[in-house]
């Protein structure tokens, strides 16, 4: 007779090791398919889990991923099996333990009546997105009866009363023995066929369409400091070869750009990591550039109601506390200009001026996150024995 464990949710789990499924909808650009992924890899190489991911768009993920063929659909890549996922034309495969639907996506109707045949229910959780604002942690782990199944709400979150951030074992040792190291950090940019301008303050650019980049081009073209800026590819690119003129060399006045090919998951670590100041967009990337521990600009997935900027004060209100007023009303007022909630300019002199305060208190900050027990490990835990 086959034994069974008790899991947090209340029905039994196999004695043998739970198989995961996620599932992912690619809805625009990258950040779905880099979430999943990220988790995907951990669950894997830290706690040993069979996990099969299933993604409707395979190019992202082989943006993501080195050597994934985006004409296969079925393949395996460091211990993970990626599944294209066409719609609801499903196929009959066996239901996992561990359901995941990432980010609302809706299962496929075939695949939740299997969940709903099995005579052990698959713990079943949607994983939302990111958000700083107050209800998060109210309605995080609320379930969601979907008879005879039970579906659970899984919030990331910035607090020990959610379920806390992608952070895999080791990353900030790797992040530290980088930063302390100008050899490995000289090597990282031969990689990239780059040599940043000696003396300059390094920047890394990566975000989505927004009008105020030539503003910013603009400024960083005329500050004593010089700029060396990378940009990886994407939309902005051609935004910012725009801006310098068909056939010109991507310099102007104190301000350099390096263009960059779209970087796999590990070689943009290391970008932010080498980086003085990080631009970036979306989820995936920000979560990034917090653990890279240097200061940063986040450019919010825009919405069209405009509900992304309720997310981002929430965000600005708790990475703001314990910078001193007039520290926190430059961050502030930059951070609301990049993402347009307002349509002056970005204040880069002021900007600039507060980098090193930034820098601290960003320090601070991350102090209080790594004490807080990650994503992976608090799925992992949710459904684990109670």
């Amino acid at each position: 007779m086959q034994k069974f464990r008790f899991s947090l949710i209340g029905s039994p789990l196999p004695e043998r090791a739970p198989r995961w499924d996620i599932f992912c909808a690619v809805i625009d650009h990258y950040g779905d398919a880099a979430v999943t992924w990220r988790l995907a890899r951990q669950l894997v190489a830290e706690h040993g889990i069979t996990v099969r991911l299933w993604i409707d768009h395979l190019q992202p993920l082989a943006a993501l991923c080195p050597g994934l063929d985006p004409a296969l659909p079925a393949q395996r890549r460091l211990g993970v099996d990626i599944c294209l996922w066409r719609g609801d034309d499903f196929p009959a495969v066996e239901v996992a333990d561990i359901v995941i639907e990432a980010f609302a996506c809706e299962l496929p109707t075939r695949y939740v009546a299997a969940m709903a045949a099995r005579p052990i229910k698959p713990r079943w959780l949607n994983l939302e997105y990111l958000s700083a604002e107050d209800w998060v942690a109210g309605c995080h782990t609320l379930p969601s009866p979907h008879p005879p199944l039970a579906k659970h709400f899984f919030f990331p979150g910035f607090t020990s009363s959610t379920g806390g951030l992608l952070r895999e074992s080791g990353l900030l040792e790797r992040r530290d023995a980088f930063q302390s190291s100008p050899t490995m950090q000289a090597a990282f940019w031969r990689q990239l066929n780059c040599q940043p301008t000696a003396q300059a303050l390094k920047v890394s650019l990566f975000g989505y369409d927004n009008p105020q980049l030539n503003k910013l081009l603009q400024a960083w073209s005329q500050t004593p400091t010089p700029i060396w800026c990378a940009l990886p590819q994407s939309i902005l690119t051609a935004s910012a070869g725009t801006w310098f003129g068909a056939g010109k060399a991507w310099r102007c006045g104190n301000l350099t750009v390096q263009p960059l090919p779209f970087l796999a998951q590990d070689d943009y670590d290391y970008l932010l990591w080498a980086c003085d100041l990080n631009f970036v967009r979306g989820e995936d990337s920000f979560v990034r550039a917090l653990w890279a521990g240097r200061p940063l600009a986040w450019h919010i997935y825009p919405q069209d109601d405009a509900a992304h900027h309720a997310k981002l004060q929430a965000l600005l209100d708790i990475y703001s506390p314990g910078l001193d007023t007039p520290c926190a009303e430059i961050l502030r007022e930059f951070w609301l200009s990049w993402n347009r909630v307002h349509d002056h300019a970005p204040d880069w002199p002021a900007w600039q001026a507060i980098l090193p305060a930034l820098r601290r208190h960003h320090q601070t900050w991350l102090a209080q996150l790594t004490a807080q027990t990650d994503l992976a490990t608090n799925l992992v835990k949710f459904v684990s024995i109670g």
